[in-house]
């Protein structure tokens, strides 16, 4: 009794053993020399058989050379007249002839481009069935290969495809006019029905391992383009976190320092109690700021996110909290007529507004930050400064605001600067495009 287990082993064995040979067959045949010795080693079989059809058929040279000498009259018009017996120089001559022919139907896959060599091989063998009806079994193969080269090679340019195509009909011609029986005929008809498949075959190959290319680009630009989606949402979800998240626990720090300051008779306890939530904001914020930089280096990205968020249009409402949070005066200063202008570039202004109010409570606690709005023709002049001490001799680790600002005027086509004010304090001076249509 047979068991399963054997049987599946039996064949697991069988088709690891065949897939095995098929892999070294294709490395064999794609290795670079591999033509140029196949072609030499059938050329060395073409000339092996013609010598053994001769010496085990010595008759065999004479009917050859009445076969040459038939055509030969046939194609001069010089009548139909057979010589009976062919001289010793006769035959030497058809030897050499055929063996020659055996070599021209074998010997160009060593030497030559796939088309030239499928052209002169074809033609060799044309003429070896046409004039002496004699081909070998060496150069039928060495036929179906320059045919399937050709075929494989010629997927770029089309003449080739069809050259490949071409070859093969004289085959079917000769097979058609030749008459039935014999083993030149039997090759010929051989040859007419597998030379148009070789070449169809090395059509298809080639056009098989170019659609397995394209494949491999089009997954290629696939990953990229979602890693580039990937890393742009990850950019967007960094500033939306430095922007806004950051924004709203500076402010929690900021007032419940400025409660357990400003108001009178606050028990220890409450004062305590508000003390621990301003250190756990600012606790929060140093940890916020940490994954904000490892976020940052994994999204380095100049994408904008242009989508109708914040705009100028809610500048006074920002400016209101930051006020009524740091208890400091803040002015919002506007110059020409206000327009309407494209919604990134308003986004952009309000986050740049934004984190410079969160720069001036955390490092100016107090100062009077002044906000200039200058509608220009084609810009917008953004300026924002506050009287406080003006920028520290080191910048802060680990800190990104600035960075940030930067990257959202890039991102709508603006630039910005930064640096100490005339007269003190910090100076933020932001130019982002403005054109737009003036509000009503």
């Amino acid at each position: 009794m047979i068991r399963p287990a054997a049987t599946m082993a039996y064949v697991s064995r069988s088709v690891d053993w065949h897939g095995g040979w098929a892999d070294r067959g294709r490395r064999i045949a794609a290795a670079p020399r591999a033509p140029a010795v196949a072609g030499a080693l059938l050329g060395l079989l073409a000339v092996a058989e013609l010598i053994a059809r001769l010496v085990l058929d010595p008759g065999s040279i004479g009917r050859l050379a009445a076969a040459g000498s038939v055509t030969r009259a046939a194609s001069t018009g010089g009548g139909t007249h057979i010589a009976r017996t062919a001289s010793a120089g006769v035959n030497t001559q058809t030897v050499v002839v055929l063996c020659l022919l055996c070599l021209f139907t074998t010997l160009p896959l060593v030497f030559l481009r796939p088309a030239a060599a499928a052209v002169a091989v074809s033609a060799a063998s044309v003429l070896s069935l046409a004039l002496f009806q004699m081909l070998t079994v060496a150069g039928v193969g060495a036929q179906l290969i320059v045919l399937y080269r050709l075929g494989h090679s010629g997927l770029k340019h089309r003449g080739s495809q069809l050259l490949a195509v071409l070859l093969s009909g004289p085959f079917l011609v000769l097979a058609l006019a030749a008459p039935a029986g014999g083993e030149a005929w039997v090759l010929t008809v051989l040859l007419a029905s597998l030379a148009p498949a070789a070449a169809l075959a090395g059509i298809a190959r080639r056009a098989r391992s170019e659609a397995v290319v394209h494949s491999a680009a089009r997954q290629v630009i696939a990953g990229t383009l979602l890693e580039h989606t990937a890393r742009g949402e990850r950019a967007r979800i960094v500033r939306e976190l430095h922007d806004v998240v950051a924004h709203h626990i500076s402010m929690v720090a900021v007032q419940a320092e400025t409660a357990r300051l400003t108001t009178a008779g606050m028990p220890a306890a409450g004062a305590q109690r508000l003390s621990a939530i301003g250190d756990t904001a600012r606790a929060a914020l140093t940890e916020m700021r940490r994954l904000l930089g490892v976020l940052r280096e994994d999204a380095k990205t100049d994408a904008a996110d242009r989508r109708p968020q914040p705009g100028l249009r809610q500048l006074n409402d920002l400016l209101d909290a930051a006020r009524d949070a740091s208890a400091a005066g803040t002015r919002l200063i506007v110059r020409g007529p206000p327009a309407t202008l494209d919604p990134g570039v308003e986004l952009a202004a309000y986050r740049i507004v934004q984190e410079a109010l969160t720069n001036s409570r955390r490092h100016a606690p107090g100062a009077a930050v002044d906000v200039e709005l200058h509608y220009a023709d084609d810009a917008l002049e953004l300026r924002i400064r506050d009287n406080g001490p003006g920028p520290p001799d080191t910048p802060p680790a680990g800190g990104h605001g600035l960075l940030g600002m930067r990257e959202r005027a890039a991102a709508v086509g603006g630039e910005l600067r930064t640096g100490p004010a005339v007269g003190g304090g910090f100076l933020i001076e932001a130019s982002l495009p403005g054109k737009g249509e003036t509000a009503g």
